[in-house]
């Protein structure tokens, strides 16, 4: 083998160049895409009213108003209804991911009659639209004693979600069959197989699945609207109604500052299990 086979020839690596070049362009315009959203609110918490209602646009503000967050932070009860928030997307996120393990479980590892229906049934539901149940919803909770408490977290909860239930199916499904069946000889029944070596082996999808329940619970606007009263109601609906002037108009500048703040909590969780997240949504399809 000769030394020029060892190395590419120069139009391969400029070729290769060109191709990463190409790579990072798109990178940099999609990420500017999705950030591009963000950026504007920011920009905007940090106008003054009247700039936010000019025509045309004002992109920049010619003076930053900082003084927009803390006066958006001090307007409402902002750690109340923070804590609010925090305590059903805890709730409901905690719930949800541990009894979709358990279904997904169910649905990969144990053999019954009409499983793959059940579970077509499942992924099926995952079609519905939130209003077309919204308000069978309502009546059940109104009948049951249960509006104005956080009881229908809790049984949202408990009843699992399809695609969470997708998600630890399909990793569950792809772990060796060789695991389970040591365990059926040392004297396991399914239960203790699932606490002790699926769940545990599980924590990327855990993770996965915590991130996205606690996202879905924290960003959920109609819900606690609907189902909570005031003083219990999450800081989405505080940041959606409570800017307001006194002819009824949102004071839009003060509301994208408190959704700045709104949002930071989300980006912190993901920052800090994001590691774990990509991980568990990359080997959820593996098999």
């Amino acid at each position: 083998m000769t030394a020029t086979s060892l190395n590419p020839k120069p139009p391969v690596r400029v070729r290769m160049r060109v191709n990463r070049l190409v790579l990072y362009t798109v990178l940099v315009v999609v990420t500017g895409l999705f950030l591009g959203p963000f950026g504007w609110l920011v920009l905007t918490g940090l106008k003054t009213s009247a700039e936010t209602a000019s025509a045309p646009v004002h992109w920049v503000p010619e003076v930053f108003q900082w003084h927009n967050f803390a006066d958006a932070y001090k307007l409402i009860d902002f750690l109340g209804y923070a804590r609010n928030s925090l305590i059903i997307a805890l709730i409901y996120a905690v719930l949800v991911t541990l009894s979709s393990a358990w279904v997904g479980y169910g649905f990969a590892r144990l053999t019954a009659p009409g499983k793959k229906t059940l579970f077509g049934i499942l992924i099926g539901s995952m079609m519905l639209p939130q209003m077309i149940t919204l308000l069978p919803t309502y009546l059940i909770f109104a009948k049951l004693g249960m509006v104005d408490t956080y009881w229908p977290w809790v049984l949202w909860g408990l009843s699992s979600a399809p695609y969470l239930v997708f998600l630890f199916r399909q990793f569950f499904a792809g772990l060796p069959r060789e695991l389970e069946e040591a365990a059926i000889v040392d004297g396991c029944g399914y239960a203790q197989i699932f606490w002790r070596i699926f769940l545990p082996q599980s924590w990327p999808v855990l993770s996965a699945s915590f991130v996205i329940a606690f996202t879905w619970t924290w960003g959920d606007y109609i819900a606690p609207q609907l189902l909570l009263s005031t003083d219990r109601s999450t800081l989405a609906v505080a940041v959606m109604t409570s800017y307001v002037n006194t002819g009824g108009q949102p004071v839009t500048n003060l509301q994208a500052a408190a959704s700045v703040m709104y949002v930071v909590p989300i980006l912190l969780i993901f920052l800090v299990a994001q590691r774990g997240f990509v991980a568990g949504m990359s080997t959820s399809g593996l098999k």
